[in-house]
């Protein structure tokens, strides 16, 4: 079995409209805290020095987004209410871990563009590798947009998916749909654009607002999707963090392929 990472890296040197404070408490500082705090709170004096090599264990502290790098989407990050169950939508620590290890589809998109893809592209991806989506299967959507991570561009150019092709992919049974872009919605600039041009309500976020009526999840900012090698046949595994009331969770996002 190969493992394929399609996971994108949280690295506190690139640019986020959110940035990431990342602190790096090195083993021998690890030490010299470690003395302090016994003393502080057990009255325990302990020369750091006499640890091997003078060091003790290194520490992250991590300041972040739950939607910074390759994360997992919760019903709950779509609204505070919901049209389906019993109106109080799920979040990330509440889902089935059965929707995150499932066969996957993987979609080109690359020829899109910018802007929003509609339930026609996708219907015509279908026919070009031979494959409609089953029930539970999770789509993976290939936009070429990862080639930008790190830079402004990845956040403002890529591919989104309108309303009706979201509501073609839940009408086929899926429950998870993961792209390699910044959203599964077009660009924020091209999505005010379109509205103050049509005045159409329909056209602002319209794959998140999808969520408040039917339960479902996105995977956004997946990596790799180009070094899948073949559309079907493999499995996507994206267990998301446990992160009690959250509207997302971090995933270490693979595909596992049979050889």
């Amino acid at each position: 079995m190969r493992i394929i990472d399609l996971s994108a890296p949280v690295d506190g040197a690139a640019y986020e409209p959110d940035p990431i404070h990342h602190e790096v408490l090195t083993p021998r500082e690890g030490a010299l805290h470690m003395s302090a705090e016994m003393q502080e709170h057990f009255g325990i004096k302990f020369d750091p020095d006499e640890l091997p090599d003078g060091e003790f264990l290194s520490l992250d502290r991590i300041t972040l987004t739950t939607h910074t790098g390759t994360h997992v989407d919760a019903p709950s990050h779509y609204g505070s209410t919901a049209a389906y169950g019993n109106g109080i939508p799920r979040h990330i620590d509440e889902l089935p871990l059965d929707w995150f290890h499932r066969p996957g589809v993987v979609l080109d998109l690359t020829e899109a563009g910018v802007g929003v893809v509609g339930a026609a592209h996708l219907e015509k991806e279908f026919a070009r590798i031979d494959h409609v989506p089953a029930p539970m299967e999770i789509v993976l959507l290939h936009t070429g947009a990862d080639k930008r991570i790190g830079t402004p561009e990845y956040f403002t150019t890529f591919a989104g998916l309108d309303g009706p092709a979201v509501h073609l992919l839940l009408d086929l049974g899926v429950r998870v749909i993961g792209t390699d872009a910044f959203s599964l919605d077009a660009p924020f600039g091209d999505i005010i654009e379109r509205y103050r041009r049509t005045g159409d309500r329909s056209v602002l976020w319209p794959a998140h607002v999808a969520g408040r009526r039917r339960e479902y999840c996105q995977i956004e900012r997946l990596a790799n999707l180009g070094s899948l090698p073949r559309p079907t046949g493999f499995t996507v595994s994206c267990l998301p963090v446990k992160i009690t009331g959250a509207g997302a969770g971090w995933a270490r996002a693979v595909a596992l392929i049979e050889d």
